[in-house]
């Protein structure tokens, strides 16, 4: 639940949970936020010059301390390339309250819309929010702060230590939340806080901190700068041989300095790892067979990207909400470039789950919080616009809908530094001979592209590149599709899934007034890789297809039954007037545990050597996630997802 808040006579916001104010009212606290901890870091001048710089902040709150840095780095000319920034929050507040808050501050409106148009389905865990094209990255960790730092994996090059007070709040001033602080902590890390406790003076001196007193901020006579400089060899030492406690290390270069590298596939998890590594700095080389991008399993005409639901809320669920979030941002972010146009190629619909088994599918009192903003029970006025019982089960996905797989595809591949090449069959790889780099070859032993750093993203085609001993599945799916006639609409205006899925409308063309089509499916073959399907296996996958939308959507496949009566019923001669029915088929690849796979192939003895594979029949929601997740790991970067979720998707698994 939200955490309620009370408003003071002055206007400023109080926390009758914690009994203090968010901030002091001296200027709405937007002092505080530039002189304690931007200024206490050294910030923005330490920043000049860097590729990223790593923030941690103890306690999120109203979002001030975020909002003021975020403007620090817009008005500065050497801003780093990318700005993360990390905050722990317990108890986060509403949407509405964080605008309200933020009111008072003019220079920051604009800012605080963005955040608060963001600010929602904040269950406990992480949630990734990206800014200014991806360009500012807020990871926002909900729940006990010493638990949360302790679970993710993050370097931190500032540190503000914030919050509500020791004497309201001691467990997030405490040793042990410290020395959680600490872990994230490179030698040279600066930290800031208003924070004069004598506590927290001994306890940040007690995790290798040296603690400096300095003028305060008003209305406080003195603050605490501290710069982490342990007297043992920290975990993250990249300390340079001429830096000391009063003069801190530089921040050190990235895990995998921005280069030139190699992507194999162009689909979708190729696209996508080949957006996040250029929006990073690198020069990407996209290889694929096909002459064009997206021409497997990525070309499905259009699909369903929506949250999985689950009582226990497992796994899937959750990777699945951290999936949808990057869907939605990154279609909002190509729009805003021009390079897609909602309700033509992507629109959030909202989509409908009929739970056909009859399970809720919601865990218990799950719309009574932050879950309500993702999913729901269909209402009784959903169920009837759908012509299905009042008594089915159902779910309202708030945040889904469809998109056109090909065009998401084209504008991945549109961002700047990303070569395509196709016709680029890669049949093997090899080291150089000088062991320095890998190369990419093709069936006659030619060179087609040659990089330190590889990643495989080739979906079905993954398993020939990968060493022995990797299990991946192939999956063959078919779907049906067919135009509408005109003048003729769907029954209802959003996808239906739950049995398969239905895309109802979707624009064929770049317009959304002109011709229109539905989707339906997709089969899952198990085992199967031949492609193209003979004209039985077609035959049997549209009755297939049509017995799934029987189930799922009666009235639907009511409407669509004279595209198919010539598939269900023998003696069926066909209709002038229903269009032709089409088919699509491509294959995709499982793992055994049917999670992604993102990460080193082995360190040795292919070192450079990475994966980003296994989509499955969820690449639309999942495949944003796991090159975001990779380009992070290259980057020594704050991870997009809760580290246990980030570990199941492990390469490891596959030793």
């Amino acid at each position: 639940m939200a955490e309620p808040l009370q408003w003071l006579p002055d206007g400023t916001p109080y926390s009758a949970r914690f009994g203090d104010r968010y901030h002091s009212s001296a200027n709405g606290g937007i002092d505080q936020a530039e002189g304690v901890f931007l200024r206490g870091c050294g910030l923005p001048e330490a920043w000049a010059g860097q590729t990223q710089w790593r923030i941690l902040e103890t306690g999120f709150g109203l979002g001030l301390n975020f909002l003021v840095t975020w403007a620090a780095w817009r008005a500065d000319v050497q801003r780093p390339r990318l700005l993360h920034f990390v905050s722990t929050e317990a108890w986060p507040v509403s949407a509405a309250d964080l605008l309200r808050a933020h009111a008072a501050h003019p220079q920051l409106a604009p800012l605080a819309q963005q955040l608060h148009d963001q600010f929602w389905g904040l269950l406990p865990g992480v949630h990734r929010l990206s800014f200014e094209g991806g360009r500012v990255l807020l990871t926002l960790c909900i729940g006990d702060a010493q638990t949360l730092l302790r679970q993710q994996d993050g370097t931190a090059d500032a540190v503000y230590l914030d919050g509500f007070s020791p004497q309201c709040n001691p467990e997030m001033w405490g040793l042990h939340t410290l020395k959680a602080v600490a872990r994230w902590c490179r030698r040279g890390t600066r930290l800031a806080t208003w924070s004069m406790a004598r506590s927290v003076r001994e306890a940040l001196v007690q995790c290798g901190f040296a603690v400096q007193r300095v003028p305060g901020v008003p209305p406080k006579r003195e603050n605490l700068h501290a710069i982490y400089d342990p007297h043992w060899e920290p975990r993250r030492s990249v300390q340079t041989a001429h830096s000391t406690a009063s003069t801190p290390a530089p921040m050190p270069e990235s895990v995998h300095a921005p280069g030139r590298c190699i992507v194999i596939g162009g689909g979708l998890a190729g696209a996508a790892t080949a957006a996040s590594l250029a929006r990073r700095g690198w020069q990407v080389e996209v290889l694929d067979q096909a002459e064009a991008p997206a021409a497997g399993a990525s070309a499905l005409p259009a699909g369903v990207f929506a949250p999985h639901v689950s009582p226990d809320d497992s796994v899937l669920s959750r990777l699945s909400r951290s999936g949808v979030r990057l869907v939605l941002e990154h279609a909002q972010m190509l729009q805003a470039q021009g390079l897609l146009r909602a309700g033509v190629d992507w629109q959030c619909s909202g989509v409908l789950e009929h739970r056909v088994d009859g399970s809720p599918g919601l865990p218990p009192d799950w719309e009574r919080g932050p879950g309500a903003d993702w999913s729901r029970r269909a209402s009784a006025e959903t169920l009837q616009q759908a012509q299905l019982p009042r008594d089915t089960a159902a779910c309202w996905h708030l945040r889904a809908g469809w998109i056109r797989p090909a065009r998401l595809v084209a504008a991945l591949l549109a961002q700047p530094g990303i070569q395509w090449h196709g016709n680029a069959h890669v049949a093997r790889l090899q080291r150089s001979s000088d062991g320095a780099h890998w190369q990419a070859l093709d069936a006659q032993g030619r060179v087609l592209a040659e990089a330190a750093r590889v990643v495989i993203a080739a979906g079905a085609g993954s398993r020939a590149l990968l060493p022995a001993g990797w299990t991946l599945r192939p999956l063959r799916g078919q779907i049906s599709w067919a135009r509408w006639p005109a003048g003729v609409a769907p029954v209802l205006p959003y996808p239906v899934n739950g049995h398969g899925n239905w895309v109802p409308s979707f624009p064929l063309g770049d317009e959304a007034e002109g011709p229109r089509a539905w989707v339906l499916g997709s089969t899952f073959e198990r085992g199967v890789d031949h492609l193209p399907p003979t004209p039985d296996e077609q035959r049997a996958a549209h009755a297939a297809n049509w017995h799934k939308l029987q189930t799922l959507l009666p009235a639907a496949a009511q409407q669509l039954q004279a595209s198919f009566a010539s598939f269900t019923d023998p003696a069926h001669q066909p209709s002038s007037s229903a269009p032709p029915l089409q088919s699509w088929a491509a294959v995709r690849c499982v793992a055994p545990d049917r999670l992604p796979i993102v990460g080193p192939v082995a360190a040795q003895p292919f070192p450079g050597l990475w994966v980003c594979t296994a989509m499955g029949a969820r690449g639309l929601t999942l495949a944003l996630l796991c090159a975001e997740l990779l380009a992070a790991r290259w980057h020594d970067e704050p991870l997009p997802l809760d580290g246990k979720l980030a570990r199941a998707l492990a390469a490891q698994r596959q030793g």
